[in-house]
């Protein structure tokens, strides 16, 4: 396949996969953040309904994601898994956590299920902070050398991959907020649209920190955004940011639509997922490795991409099947289970 970059292809693969996890899973993660801030079974029961039908076919976007990272970039995969080791575990214990709580919940008698309110709770807490400080500590750089993982067990402990878990809290409970808003009606959505302007602001206060920190904590950031021509390039980014960040503020308070909060939020990750591609681009382990460095062989990636252009198409339809048949409002007593 002369001249086709397969290493290219693969990281638009896997970079696509991400963000759709990101997005899919990040608003049912979200609805478990706001748990504690909705009381009443009935509610929670309709809360959880809106994605009960959907939540586990989210997940097929992190395997993927995952699996091609083990099969293109074998040294990226072994250098981000020996750095991320415990907030990964952590991760997958609070999925696991979620994952019992959806299905327990709607067997136990009424009045029973505290237990797996709290489960559900925690475990979305847990898996969402944990995802923030793995994407904080991937940012904030990871030693290498002699394509080996060179740092500690606990490098994730720093304040900058801590405070980004803390803003994937909120990321994901605006996702969860507005999906609700989307979803749901009567006096759960009033209660999301009270508060989805909070969440809104805390979500553009830690872009304002995240777009600061980086820079002045890595001179290759700020040499990639603020010098020219790249400063002119890349200036919409920001702005399309604050653009995004106004339409969902006032179609919140307007209610104008139940759909537009959801799509301005969707809009706002997409802008910062592109920013987080700008800085860092084309390394997959910042900051020394690139793409083209931890690729596996060229007929390993081939026989994968084979498959994978099979398997994409496949869970793309089934995934868009699946929200067409489920579309709609839930209402109390209504529910996948």
């Amino acid at each position: 396949m002369a001249g086709i970059d397969l290493s290219i292809i693969w990281a638009i693969i896997i970079i696509f996969s991400i963000m759709m996890y990101v997005v899919m899973d990040g608003f049912d993660l979200g609805i478990g953040i706001l748990f504690p801030l909705v009381q009443g079974r009935e509610n929670r029961s309709v809360m959880m309904n809106t994605v009960a039908p959907i939540w586990d076919g989210n997940e097929t976007w992190l395997v993927l994601g995952g699996a091609g990272l083990f099969g293109a970039f074998p040294l990226a995969y072994s250098v981000v898994l020996s750095a991320l080791y415990l907030p990964l575990i952590f991760m997958l214990i609070g999925l696991i956590f979620r994952g019992v709580a959806f299905e327990f919940r709607f067997k136990v008698h009424e009045g029973k299920e505290g237990i797996w309110d709290s489960s559900f709770i925690v475990g979305s807490f847990l898996a969402t902070f944990c995802q923030g400080v793995a994407l904080g500590t991937f940012i904030d750089g990871i030693p290498v050398v002699d394509q080996q993982f060179a740092g500690g067990s606990l490098d994730w402990l720093n304040p900058f991959p801590l405070f980004c878990g803390i803003g994937l809290v909120a990321a994901y409970a605006l996702l969860g907020s507005t999906w609700l808003i989307m979803k749901t009606s009567g006096e759960l959505q009033a209660r999301m649209r009270a508060l989805t302007p909070p969440l809104v602001a805390a979500i553009v206060g830690i872009i304002v920190v995240v777009s600061l920190w980086t820079p002045f904590t890595h001179p290759s950031i700020a040499a990639r955004w603020f010098t020219r021509p790249n400063i002119f390039w890349f200036s919409p980014v920001p702005i399309l940011v604050l653009i995004a960040s106004y339409l969902l503020f006032t179609s919140v308070r307007k209610q104008e639509s139940d759909s537009r909060p959801f799509l301005m939020t969707l809009v706002l990750i997409f802008l910062g997922y592109t920013g987080l591609g700008i800085s860092i681009w084309p390394f997959i382990v910042p900051p020394s490795v690139t793409i083209w460095d931890a690729a596996s062989p060229l007929s390993s990636q081939l026989f994968l991409l084979i498959g994978t252009l099979f398997i994409i198409p496949m869970t793309l339809m089934y995934t868009a099947w699946g929200y067409y048949v489920f579309r709609g409002k839930v209402e109390s007593g209504e529910g996948y289970h």
